[in-house]
């Protein structure tokens, strides 16, 4: 690959976008911030964690922020392509749509139950409206979007309404079980709640 065609790193980062060092960095950070959090780790720690100096990560990353969302979108990432593998495996397309929201809130809770403080990361991401977590509502609505198309395309759901605005409605109602910011505050629901939701939902699609 050509200097003038390689990627371009993320923003808030430096150098080339594909680096053993960068991932390296990236890896002892997710480490740290498993054990120790995101707010009590510094560009020291991690610095210390591999063997390099402050200045020489600084390199890499402008700010730890960019650290922790290049962690998020590896995070958020393995959500997303865990939703589009699930719906994938439906036929039609209300089991693709059931299977594409459950997959979405069983990922988020696993995340929430056995990666706390990554989980905290992402819901900062969510607060602070960090760019891998608007690339992550990006690609949701994509995924909800190929989906709904898929069911009009085969009569199952109505036609009338602006693909686009259908999508936004969709994933506005969904966002109290996928949102890293609102999950924990609706963990009560988690079982029926998303259920009932998507009855709503198809119940709203019908033709």
């Amino acid at each position: 690959m050509s200097p003038a065609s390689a990627p371009l790193p993320a923003a808030g980062q430096r150098g080339p976008a594909e680096h053993a060092i960068r991932a390296q960095i990236v890896e002892a950070a997710r480490l740290h911030f498993r054990h120790y959090g995101y707010d009590k780790t510094t560009v020291a720690d991690l610095a210390k964690a591999i063997g390099f100096s402050k200045a020489y990560v600084y390199k890499f990353f402008e700010s730890k922020q960019a650290i922790g969302e290049a962690i998020c979108a590896q995070t958020l990432g393995q959500i997303s392509a865990a939703a589009e593998a699930e719906a994938g495996k439906g036929r039609t397309a209300e089991d693709k749509y059931r299977r594409f929201f459950r997959a979405i809130v069983d990922a988020s809770a696993d995340l929430l139950f056995n990666e706390r403080r990554l989980y905290d990361i992402a819901a900062v991401a969510t607060r602070e409206r960090w760019p891998p977590y608007l690339a992550y509502l990006d690609t949701l609505f994509a995924q909800l979007r190929t989906i709904i198309l898929f069911g009009r395309e085969s009569g199952e759901f109505e036609r009338k309404t602006p693909v686009d605005e259908t999508c936004r409605a969709i994933l506005q109602v969904m966002q109290p079980f996928v949102s890293p910011a609102m999950l924990e505050y609706t963990l009560d629901q988690i079982h029926d709640g998303p259920t009932e939701v998507v009855s709503l939902v198809l119940r709203s699609l019908v033709p």
